[in-house]
């Protein structure tokens, strides 16, 4: 059973999804949705394991604060502190999109919290110039339009080809998290995103057993992309998602949790 709880880090309150009783498991949300995107990977919880999937700084039912605008870093620092606040140590830690930015961000402060990492559909690059600029771009779009804006432009990125034709109850699902969100969190989130260093360099630091995961049909972060952290990640295996797109923990809920259950059985 999924419960819903709340904890207070800084100063700010936070809402994370729990499920499961066991070795503590992470799962940080993508741009622009917020800890919901985990339910199917909450109702599939391995046995021995902990599943805790946060709201991150202004999203979902966190404290809604509209500055300063956060950077990872910022990001990163409230999942120390929830940690610490829930008395976790160590723990599988990692997410989606710009979870695992977030989560680079993390392993740059505190690599001694890691027992494992999950990098799904994301990259370790910062933004490129035109990156950045669309970001500011939606920036704006937000302010002026608000958040179903954002969802018109996102989620024929977000979503692949196949989930797009056969599954289009997925797309509204999706569309109802991001709608959820208010328009601070996504303006803050633009702001740490394109402000987000580069991470290639920590990759070759990273010891713990990593479980990279991405959809064949990502258009945002490519196979490829994923491809390359394999082989600059020691201890990393490569979970290639079939006729998913961006989102591949909600284009395909079983598989996606079928490979983080295998990963998990055999490095803890």
């Amino acid at each position: 059973m999924t419960t819903t709880n709340r904890v207070t880090v800084g100063g700010r309150s936070f809402r994370y999804l729990e499920s499961g009783a066991g070795w503590p498991v992470v799962l940080i949300h993508a741009f622009p949705l917020n800890a919901e995107m985990w339910r199917p990977q909450l109702r599939l919880v391995p046995h021995g394991f902990r599943f805790i999937a946060p709201d991150l700084r202004s999203f979902g039912e966190s404290h809604v604060e509209a500055d300063p605008l956060p950077t990872m870093d910022d990001y990163a620092a409230d999942i120390v502190g929830l940690l610490d606040a829930l008395g976790i140590e160590r723990a599988v830690i990692g997410g989606l999109s710009m979870g695992g930015y977030v989560t680079f961000a993390l392993f740059r402060a505190a690599p001694e919290r890691f027992s494992g990492m999950l990098l799904a559909d994301t990259r370790s690059q910062a933004d490129t110039p035109a990156g950045r600029e669309s970001r500011r771009t939606m920036s704006q779009l937000v302010l002026t339009e608000g958040t179903s804006a954002v969802a018109d432009q996102m989620i024929p990125k977000l979503l692949g080809e196949t989930t797009r034709r056969e599954y289009p109850d997925i797309a509204t699902l999706v569309r109802q998290v991001i709608e959820a969100n208010h328009p601070a969190a996504i303006e803050g989130a633009l702001n740490a995103l394109m402000t987000r260093p580069d991470s290639t360099p920590d990759l070759g630091r990273i010891g713990c057993p990593t479980l990279i995961v991405v959809g064949s049909e990502d258009t945002l972060t490519p196979p490829a992309d994923s491809q390359a952290l394999h082989e600059a990640i020691n201890r990393s295996h490569l979970v290639v998602v079939p006729a998913a797109g961006h989102l591949s923990s909600l284009e395909d809920a079983e598989g996606f949790s079928t490979a983080l259950e295998d990963f998990l059985r055999s490095s803890n």
